[in-house]
């Protein structure tokens, strides 16, 4: 009697099916927001041999390995024994965590994936910053090509933090041979997400400085999962920036959200801006109104010469992102409760954000009179 076929024996025993041969892959920041996003869509991957999941609290995918520390901890090294790719998405973008910490945690954290990276042998790291180190300025071109000049300043939120983590990138092939680095640069990320640039469509009106060319592209979650999956696949390498195909002019976006715009000056708008985050009274310095101004349109064309399209339309992000922001309002970055937010639809945001500066002249001098 001739022996049954290899396929049929592995259908009757399973142990003996052939391993998944794909890679083994570690994700930090992998309990919440993108993190959590990936570990899952990953575990789900035919392509996938074994996740291996890395945060400071266990996450909810129970088809991954989880290891609970913090990613500035050197016993990471340990962990990521056997792991092929590394995903290192514990950064820390919160508009409101101290700035100092904020650098501590992401400079130091990126630093140690890296190094221990490298120690445990894995041969690619892919990193995660944003679009923004390109800078947003009147005379970039549109789109920006991957390998477009990074101009960004350390003007707005935690852009100086990821231009370190770009440093750290581009350093680290060098100081471990062997060791690849890949990095994904998200236009305006929407899902579940709470920036400056969101915040932006929480206003009663949106600001519009005079003179300025805004250009908006979005990039939704779920299409940021599936780059950084292609990533993880090694189906695309380098320094790779996602997004929407094209963008939309400010025109655009105010016809689609059905929000008018409150044009000022921009001395006015920068000033007020920088004044109001110096004391503390709002958690977005002067630098992230740049991104509001000026193009920082990305092409995207790595990616889609590998194959790789967008799932969503920039303007079916939109609309995401103004279903997630409904009922929250905001004035110059800063939340506000909801009897602030009547005055402050009532009277426009111009008079919210003078008020609020008349408010902070107010206290100064009652502060000088005691």
């Amino acid at each position: 009697m001739s022996s049954p076929d290899p396929q049929v024996r592995a259908a009757r025993n399973p142990s003996t099916s052939p391993a998944v041969r794909g890679p083994v892959v570690a994700v930090t920041g992998a309990a919440d927001g993108v993190g959590a996003l990936l570990t899952e869509r990953l575990a789900a991957s035919d392509d996938i041999k074994q996740v291996i999941a890395i945060d400071e609290r266990r996450g909810e995918c129970a088809a991954a390995q989880w290891h609970i520390l913090d990613v500035r901890d050197p016993a990471i090294a340990d962990k990521l024994r056997g792991a092929d790719v590394v995903v290192h998405l514990a950064l820390d973008l919160d508009l409101e965590t101290d700035t100092a910490a904020r650098t501590a945690y992401n400079v130091r954290g990126t630093q140690t994936v890296l190094t221990a990276a490298a120690a445990a042998g894995v041969h690619r790291v892919v990193l995660c910053t944003s679009a923004m180190v390109y800078g947003a300025l009147p005379d970039n071109e549109l789109p920006l090509s991957e390998d477009a000049e990074l101009r960004a300043t350390a003007e707005a939120t935690g852009v100086g933090d990821l231009l370190e983590v770009e440093r750290l990138a581009r350093r680290a092939p060098r100081a471990h041979p062997g060791l690849n680095v890949t990095v994904v640069r998200p236009a305006v990320l929407v899902g579940g997400t709470d920036t400056a640039l969101t915040r932006y469509f929480e206003s009663p009106r949106l600001l519009v400085v005079a003179g300025s060319r805004p250009a908006w592209q979005f990039c939704h979650v779920e299409d940021l999962c599936s780059a950084l999956e292609y990533a993880v696949l090694e189906k695309v390498e380098g320094e790779l920036a996602v997004g929407c195909d094209g963008w939309l002019e400010q025109e655009e976006v105010e016809e689609l959200s059905g929000i008018r715009r409150m044009e000022l000056p921009s001395a006015v708008a920068l000033g007020a801006a920088a004044r109001l985050h110096r004391i503390g009274l709002t958690p977005s310095p002067a630098g992230d109104l740049a991104y509001t101004m000026h193009p920082w349109v990305v092409s995207g064309s790595r990616l889609h010469d590998a194959g790789w399209r967008p799932q969503w339309t920039n303007e079916e992000v939109l609309a995401e992102l103004l279903e997630e922001v409904a009922g929250r309002h905001t004035v110059a970055g800063r939340r506000l409760g909801r009897k602030d937010a009547t005055a402050a639809g009532a009277a426009g945001a111009t008079v919210a954000l003078l008020g609020t500066a008349a408010l902070v002249r107010r206290a100064r001098k009652a502060r000088r009179r005691i």
